[in-house]
């Protein structure tokens, strides 16, 4: 049949335009997408059917077959990338992920040939079942052949491409944990804390030493915590909540009747509910830092868990206070929502009101 060559060539010399991703997801696709097709569909024709430019309607002919034919198999294997992508993933299970591409690409690619020679048989008035004659059978096997090829090239092209870009966003995930880490023990081991702690305890052992006691204990278990989980990247929100109690009872002895402060018992917590080392305690930490507090003005602290949303949310009272340069870099939040994109696709919410800043966390789970 003068058009059976154009398949092969034709999904050769589309692998050419194969972007990183599926057609279809390229920006204002079915524009481009047309533009490519019908460009590769002349080039394509020009080469395939030179004397037929004596003959307009054979032209006419042999470019709408070759664009269908083009037309077909682009989108035929730009839709299984699609549709592969939502159920077996390259990174999640490789070895079926290639089997099952070689079966769509065959099937997909089976399923456009037969169909562009079926309408060519109709229009030429002759029978459907010559569809399965010897003639058209044997004119199966090596464009399918070919056509398979170019479809492992594109999707081991886009396998290389996106393997690539995980490496770099590892990379960047690694450097930000690095710096959220840095961050974490910089502000636990912040002097500004230890020098209001000691002046607490210096106070405490004068007036009231078996508070001073206590107040010992509790800053040495905040210091044994962060040296325990700084290494980790989840810990259970049971102990995260007992760190905080510690670390609120030193801002107690501190701050007296100008912080309020409510939250969940850590008995209460479900135990397979995990999250990041030392997430809650800066919040607690901006909250303390970014906000002014007083016995006529306390500053409210709510922590509340919701079990059945899987969030655990923070807010706190405004009374913002002027910080110096020095005393804020800016980057805890930041630093806290990029240790989160690490584990989890659900976000860290921030809202800002006239009246609270509230931070609410997803609560990961073990299960």
């Amino acid at each position: 049949m003068l058009f059976a060559p154009l398949p092969p060539a034709t999904a050769c010399a589309m692998s050419e335009y194969a972007p990183a991703t599926s057609p279809l997801r390229a920006p204002r696709p079915w524009l481009r997408l047309m533009v490519v097709l019908l460009l590769v569909s002349a080039i394509i024709s020009f080469f395939t059917c030179l004397h037929c430019f004596d003959n307009p309607q054979l032209l006419l002919i042999n470019f709408t077959l070759t664009f269908l034919y083009t037309a077909g198999l682009w989108l035929a294997n730009g839709y299984s990338v699609d549709w592969l992508d939502k159920y077996v993933g390259w990174k999640q299970a490789p070895a079926r992920r290639m089997v099952l591409t070689l079966l769509v690409s065959l099937v997909g690619s089976l399923a456009v040939i037969m169909m562009v020679r079926l309408g060519y048989i109709l229009y030429r008035h002759q029978d459907p079942a010559r569809l399965f004659s010897a003639q058209y059978v044997d004119g199966y096997v090596f464009p399918l052949v070919i056509t398979v090829i170019c479809s492992l090239f594109m999707h081991s092209r886009s396998f290389l491409l996106g393997w690539r870009e995980a490496l770099v966003r590892n990379e960047r995930l690694q450097k930000e944990m690095a710096q959220a880490e840095a961050e974490s023990l910089r502000q636990q081991l912040d002097p500004h804390f230890m020098f209001n702690a000691l002046n607490a305890l210096t106070s405490l052992v004068e007036e009231e030493p078996k508070v001073a006691v206590r107040f010992i204990r509790q800053l040495s278990q905040v210091y044994r915590y962060v040296l325990d989980a700084r290494q980790r990247e989840v810990v259970p929100l049971a102990d995260e909540l007992e760190f905080a109690q510690s670390y609120l009872f030193l801002q107690n002895i501190r701050y007296g009747d100008a912080l309020h402060v409510t939250m969940p018992r850590p008995a209460e917590v479900p135990p397979h509910a995990v999250v990041p080392p030392l997430s809650l305690q800066l919040l607690l930490e901006n909250a303390l830092k970014h906000n002014a507090a007083s016995s006529s003005q306390p500053l409210h602290l709510h922590i509340t868990l919701d079990e059945a949303a899987r969030t655990l949310t923070v807010r706190n009272s405004l009374r913002p206070r002027r910080l110096g340069p020095e005393e804020s870099l800016g980057i805890g939040l930041p630093n806290l929502t990029a240790r989160y994109a690490h584990l989890t696709a659900a976000p860290v919410v921030v809202e800002h009101t006239e009246q609270e800043f509230v931070v609410t966390l997803p609560v990961l789970s073990l299960v």
